[in-house]
C-alpha cells in the first residue's frame, strides 16, 4: 500500500509528533506509516484523514502487488 501522509501532513505543517498526539498513537507509529513499513487499522486511518482534512483514499493507495496477497 502507498502512503501519502507525508505530503499531507507536511501541507498542514504538523510534525510527526504533533500528528501523533492529535490521533492518539506514537510518533514512531506515523514514522512507519509513511516509509510503508506499517499499515493502520481502519480506526487510525479514519483518524489521520480526519485530522488533515482528506479521504482514506486521498491518504493511501493499494498497489498492484496488494492485488495479489
Amino acid at each position: 500500500m502507498k502512503s501519502n501522509l507525508k505530503k499531507y501532513r507536511s501541507e498542514k505543517a504538523l510534525t510527526q509528533e504533533e500528528l501523533a498526539v492529535q490521533v492518539q498513537t506514537s510518533r514512531q507509529s506515523i514514522y512507519a506509516i509513511e516509509i510503508g513499513k506499517f499499515n493502520p487499522n481502519m480506526v487510525l486511518a479514519l483518524k489521520i484523514a480526519k485530522v488533515l482534512q482528506v479521504s482514506v483514499y486521498e491518504l493511501f493507495e493499494l498497489e498492484e502487488n496488494d492485488w495479489l496477497a
